[in-house]
């Protein structure tokens, strides 16, 4: 779906987030879902105070995001407005008090009754009578987009079975795991790789260390499969398609909300390394039997997919008597 950023007053609605990839990618995803045609009116260029005080209102506030912003909420304020994040949070406020219907993804940190609706991960435990909780983050994984993944790699296809896809992160405060822990893991999923004649597929994100992607290139040398680490054409989605088992670290809501979108059993390595929210939203996935914890034998063992965007959008087209479904 193209979400272009060229003036159209005929747009179904607007994109309100501050550009970091995770916040588009939620906003992106419950448009996709709502069957909505949707644009980004201008870039959100917050100045300060509201750059840190967002989505605080405060006078003079309709200047925050610079005369682009501005211009647009004066000419052509939308139907409906999706924010994801803080800034996209006192965007869609805007939004709101030009006419639009105001939907935030992620707890605003303020009273929800600031927008129409808001869409919050359970683990941040917001409620309130126009709150919807989801599980994890929303994304746009579904049978659709994986098999519209999979046209752009076909020659994973080819790739010998078992195929087991590796997502790797990096360790953060709540989710500490070790790289000695994740070496000893490597050279045992090596081994079971080898041993059932599969192929290993793995990707890596911008806080993976630098000594595990080494220590990856090294465990993956004479097994059939790829590493992506950055450069070229990105084949994560392609992954995420033809995986016969997801193996990932615990430390990313997004990547482990995409993994469990699939049809394909998820792996978690140290999960119990996990606390805080991430935690929680651990414990949630494991109480559904949607993880389990890496074995050396990756057994396979059945899973229904998570497919928590299309729940979130069919109650916001509820709430705001949308069209569609």
């Amino acid at each position: 779906m193209s979400f272009p950023q060229q003036h159209n007053r005929n747009a179904d609605a607007w994109l309100l987030t501050d550009g970091h990839a995770g916040n588009v990618r939620q906003a992106e995803a419950l448009a996709r879902a709502l069957g909505l045609h949707a644009r980004i009116p201008a870039p959100l260029q917050p100045t300060a105070p509201w750059r840190w005080l967002a989505p605080r209102r405060l006078p003079g506030a309709r200047r925050a995001f610079g005369p682009a912003f501005a211009a647009a909420l004066e000419q052509a304020p939308p139907a409906l407005a999706i924010g994801c994040g803080r800034q996209g949070a006192l965007a869609t406020r805007l939004a709101r008090e030009h006419g639009a219907r105001a939907v935030q993804i992620l707890d605003p940190r303020l009273d929800p009754a600031h927008w129409d609706v808001v869409v919050a991960p359970g683990h941040d435990g917001l409620r309130g009578a126009n709150v919807i909780p989801v599980l994890g983050s929303l994304n746009p994984v579904d049978d659709a987009w994986l098999a519209d993944a999979i046209t752009h790699f076909p020659a994973l296809l080819a790739l010998p079975r078992p195929r087991v896809a590796l997502l790797v992160g990096g360790p953060t405060r709540n989710a500490p795991w070790t790289v000695r822990g994740l070496e000893a893991r490597l050279e045992r999923l090596r081994r079971h790789v080898a041993g059932a004649g599969g192929s290993l597929l793995a990707t890596v994100s911008r806080r993976t260390p630098t000594e595990v992607r080494n220590r990856l290139h090294g465990h993956m040398r004479g097994l059939p499969g790829l590493l992506w680490e950055g450069d070229g054409a990105n084949p994560y989605p392609a992954m995420l398609a033809c995986a016969d088992h997801l193996v990932c670290t615990p430390d990313s809501v997004n990547m482990l909300s995409e993994a469990c979108a699939t049809a394909a059993p998820v792996h978690v390595f140290e999960p119990e390394r996990a606390r805080g929210r991430i935690g929680t939203f651990l414990a949630a996935l494991a109480a559904l039997d949607r993880i389990r914890p890496v074995d050396d034998a990756l057994v396979p063992f059945d899973v229904v997919p998570l497919r928590e965007t299309a729940r979130v959008a069919a109650a916001v087209r509820d709430r705001l008597d949308l069209p569609g479904g």
